[in-house]
């Protein structure tokens, strides 16, 4: 589900004009990724810092090619562990084009992250994450009802007064993150203060999303030439405004080859969303990861479904402590 409400490019269209003019309250979603350990960052900002050593995400996502009007998402990520502070520092940029560019929305965040061993196995991390953001809405892709010719289609010009154009907001989020060597748990809290969307007069409020992971990575085999296999189980809960989501997956890891299938869903409801596929390969230092999110409600596989790309950079890093504890999760 690129956006945690997925609904017709038209109907978001038509909802971006339908808010330009009156000017009342309305609320929005965030986009979303389908290789969630991909994006650690976007994840929860508890991760910056997770893997010790610098390291570099980049995402691209295309959901509903087969429309007209399709989500585009792309993201780039950069986060480290910082010895002197104790922690992780990270910088993740974003950009959402929904509607062929009808409605742009990008992002900046900044993030640190303090991490503290709780027992001889367990380790925490907490963070804290700002963002700056702006949305912009192109009045001139808008199309309107007296623009139609009955037979000849859009020929008119229309006589609405052009709105929208730009808004700039601060974002601030947080988020925790619990590992051992073999499990983890994380929540994060996005948007807390809420920020005011509104391109035009009126309030439009992005809601506080509420995440929720957790997964396990478990041994399954070695064999005989030394290459070992695992198995991991997740469980992906999210909620924004009014909207629930349950994700539930599980890859399969053997030497440099990971394949995971993923099921998502509504909370109770009997609406289903998405069948997910992912295949992916990584080395020691650069890992490639794409997935395939086959629709399965009732907008049916004509939308095209949606693709995601994801590339990792793991840069070395020599003359750290040996005792730091990384996570050990899914990249994908």
């Amino acid at each position: 589900m690129k956006h945690l409400l997925a609904i017709p490019a038209a109907a978001l269209i038509l909802t971006a004009a339908f808010v330009s003019w009156t000017g009342t309250s309305a609320k929005a979603q965030d986009p979303e990724f389908t290789q969630y350990f991909a994006n650690p960052l976007y994840l929860n900002p508890a991760f910056a810092g997770s893997a010790r050593c610098p390291r570099m995400t980049m995402s691209y996502r295309n959901q509903w090619p087969a429309m007209s009007g399709s989500f585009v998402t792309t993201a780039a990520a950069y986060d480290q562990h910082v010895e002197t502070l104790s922690g992780g520092l990270g910088l993740i940029v974003m950009n959402d084009q929904a509607g062929r560019g009808t409605l742009s929305t990008t992002t900046a965040s900044g993030i640190y992250s303090y991490q503290q061993a709780v027992t001889r196995k367990l380790s925490l991390k907490a963070a804290m994450q700002v963002t700056y953001m702006q949305k912009s809405l192109d009045w001139g892709r808008l199309t309107f009802g007296d623009m139609i010719d009955p037979r000849r289609g859009f020929i008119y010009e229309t006589q609405d007064i052009p709105r929208g154009g730009m808004v700039q907001a601060v974002d601030f989020s947080t988020g925790i993150l619990g590992f051992t060597d073999k499990y983890y748990f994380g929540a994060a809290v996005h948007h807390l203060n809420e920020p005011n969307e509104s391109l035009v007069v009126g309030t439009s409020r992005l809601p506080m999303k509420y995440t929720i992971h957790a997964g396990a990575v478990l041994p399954l085999q070695r064999s005989v030439t030394g290459v070992e296999s695992t198995i991991s189980p997740n469980v992906f809960y999210r909620r924004q405004g009014e909207f629930q989501q349950l994700n539930l997956g599980l890859y399969v890891n053997k030497g440099p080859l990971v394949g995971g299938i993923w099921y998502r869903g509504i909370m109770f409801t009997d609406y289903r969303d998405a069948f997910i596929v992912t295949l992916g390969i990584k080395s020691d230092v650069v890992q490639f990861g794409y997935s395939y999110d086959l629709t399965v409600s009732e907008l049916t596989p004509a939308t095209g479904g949606a693709h995601e790309i994801s590339m990792t950079i793991q840069f070395d890093c020599r003359g750290k402590r040996s005792k730091f504890r990384t996570i050990n999760c899914p990249s994908f």
